[in-house]
């Protein structure tokens, strides 16, 4: 088992700690962009309330509920249609990330996997923009993962450079190898591509750091 990885049983065993449950949907499609590019595969993601990319899900009380039940419910509320979640579509349990150097993680994240149909994809996509309790809240969007990678490495790459909430990109990365969503050789391609764009966002950011320090000393 990886490091920081736990069994179920040990996850649900542990005293003291909170619980969270994320899943990633997904399905498969013939579309095509611009007609050229194969898309081969949906999978959604969500822009959170805080500017950061997770998939849909959150806290659940397994002393009340169960893990899948739990999901349900915050599926449900970010999604606005209740899907069924069984124990078949867990993938692994293990501490998030601490939020801090100092801080020792007391939060096991669970996360699931589940294969839709295209059309259903779309009616999850449809009822988390109009009917979801938590749109414009704690959900600001839902949103495609780009499983291509175009001239001058738009798409996956320009997608994994942008930010994730705790190890919501290494589940992502996991997922989509174990899946066969995409070769080892694209998305190692995608990943060195996107460390070019972080250290190019970086320079964006110091440009337009310097250019918002000169205007704040004129006010």
């Amino acid at each position: 088992m990886a490091s920081g990885q736990l069994s179920r049983a040990e996850a649900l065993a542990c005293s003291g700690c909170r619980h969270a449950c994320h899943v990633m949907l997904y399905a498969d499609t013939k579309a095509q962009l611009f007609g050229r590019i194969p898309i081969k595969h949906i999978i959604l993601m969500q822009m959170r309330f805080d500017g950061l990319l997770g998939f849909p899900g959150g806290l659940v009380n397994p002393s009340e509920e169960t893990l899948e039940s739990g999901l349900s419910r915050e599926l449900s509320e970010e999604l606005g249609l209740a899907l069924p979640i069984s124990v078949e579509d867990h993938v692994d349990s293990c501490f998030a990330p601490p939020s801090s150097p100092s801080s020792s993680s007391r939060l096991i994240t669970h996360f699931y996997v589940k294969k839709m149909d295209e059309e259903q994809i779309r009616e999850v996509e449809r009822a988390a923009a109009s009917t979801a309790a938590d749109h414009g809240l704690e959900v600001l969007g839902m949103v495609r993962v780009p499983l291509y990678t175009m001239k001058g490495g738009g798409g996956l790459a320009s997608f994994l450079s942008h930010s994730f909430i705790g190890n919501a990109r290494s589940q992502l990365v996991h997922s989509m190898l174990r899946l066969n969503l995409v070769s080892p050789r694209e998305l190692h391609k995608a990943l060195t591509h996107s460390l070019k764009t972080h250290a190019h966002t970086k320079q964006d950011l110091q440009a337009v750091l310097a250019l918002t320090e000169g205007l704040r000393k004129q006010f």
